[in-house]
């Protein structure tokens, strides 16, 4: 099984511990923060949606006109334009990026932002949504002629002149702790995406989506996906000293009144899911396992987004991640909080080392025998009873 590395494709400079320097939206700095992960070992970056960011669409559209390898993860609401609409749009930008497009789907975690765009379905029937919408941009990428008459939309005799690149379509990628989000992750992901929970937690939710996917059926494999926010340094004093500092920042930036981050801040308890799981861990303990601290995500001001970090030295976060890739987790979302140095430190000082360890293990090691370890290490880390601790 690979290992592979997502990046954020940013739009300026701005982050939770620094404000931008550049306009909201700057093309000559999104070009450079994707060089930057092309040049140093990364494969995907993400191009992330809110109501009141620049449009990712027209933004990863941009990168892929200026850059060669990297590959594209695009945001998409269901929300804001019809399936077939986005379908096209879809094709169209992976023929610009000579088929390195994936598209990752989020139903969203906040009925306010939701509403911000005209959006005032409650949680679950958004999840019904999604799966519809998911379903119609599938059957419009195989080339078919169809109608549709579903619970959210209906459309006759529809048909994209445009096929996929290269004969292959997009990815499709999919994220959400609920149980309804698993229900549909399970029957509709190419790739399910979670946020940086302890190992027996990601594990844990890991059994729930399988055990959907088996219900239904499903026989193509998912491949896993995990985010934090990796704070690394030639020794562990050194990263803990930088954490340290980050965490001092955002208490001093709350203190004064300022909103850490503006795009993504929840003013009252966060409604998703995956942002909850990461505030009960919070509340466990601030450091999980071998490297994952959670003190950041009750100091951002809600926990909203990913928001969990792994903290130590180069050595201390590389088997920190093999612990994850041991579990199946082959995709690692990774944002630091300074996006250009953060982006070179982790690209030239880690990547490297775990692509290495990845594939030695990967040479010495069948992949049914690798699969096997897989459900073995998820079923070791199953949840402890209610009210012990896991940290």
């Amino acid at each position: 099984m690979p290992i592979e590395f997502l990046g954020m494709g940013a739009g300026n400079d701005s982050t939770e511990t620094s404000p931008a320097t550049t306009p909201f939206f700057d093309p000559s700095y999104a070009v450079k923060i994707a060089r930057i992960h092309e040049d140093n070992n990364w494969d995907h970056v993400l191009f992330a949606y809110n109501s009141a960011t620049q449009d990712p669409a027209v933004h990863a559209t941009w990168v892929a006109a200026n850059t060669e390898r990297i590959q594209l993860r695009l945001a998409h609401r269901p929300n804001v334009s019809h399936p077939t609409f986005a379908a096209r749009s879809f094709l169209t930008l992976d023929h610009i990026a000579q088929g390195r497009l994936t598209v990752h789907f989020i139903t969203g975690g906040s009925q306010a932002d939701q509403a911000r765009e005209g959006d005032f379905l409650v949680k679950d029937a958004r999840y019904g949504r999604t799966q519809e919408y998911l379903q119609i941009v599938r059957r419009a990428w195989s080339g078919d002629t169809f109608s549709w008459d579903g619970p959210h939309y209906r459309f006759e005799g529809f048909a994209s002149g445009l096929g996929p690149f290269a004969g292959k379509r997009p990815g499709i990628s999919f994220g959400g702790s609920s149980e309804a989000a698993w229900s549909v992750g399970a029957a509709e992901a190419d790739i399910y995406a979670l946020f940086g929970e302890p190992l027996a937690d990601a594990a844990s939710q890991q059994q729930q989506i399988l055990a959907r996917a088996e219900a239904l059926g499903r026989t193509e494999p998912l491949r896993w996906q995990i985010a934090f926010r990796p704070i690394v340094a030639p020794t562990d004093e050194l990263a803990w000293e930088k954490a340290r500092s980050i965490l001092a920042t955002f208490e001093s930036r709350r203190s004064a009144g300022e909103v850490i981050d503006p795009v993504r801040h929840y003013a009252v308890k966060p409604e998703a899911a995956g942002t909850q799981r990461l505030l009960a861990a919070a509340e466990r303990g601030d450091l999980h396992d071998r490297a994952l601290w959670t003190a950041l995500a009750k100091a951002a001001g809600g926990g909203g987004g990913s928001a969990t970090a792994l903290v130590g030295s180069y050595d201390t976060v590389t088997q920190a991640i093999l612990d994850y890739h041991d579990l199946g987790f082959e995709i690692f979302g990774l944002r630091g909080y300074d996006f250009v140095p953060d982006a070179i430190e982790f690209g030239r000082h880690v990547i490297p080392q775990l692509k290495q360890e990845v594939a030695h293990r990967e040479r010495g090691v069948a992949p049914a025998a690798l699969r096997a370890a897989q459900a073995a290490a998820r079923t070791r880390l199953a949840p402890a009873p209610s009210g012990s601790s896991l940290t």
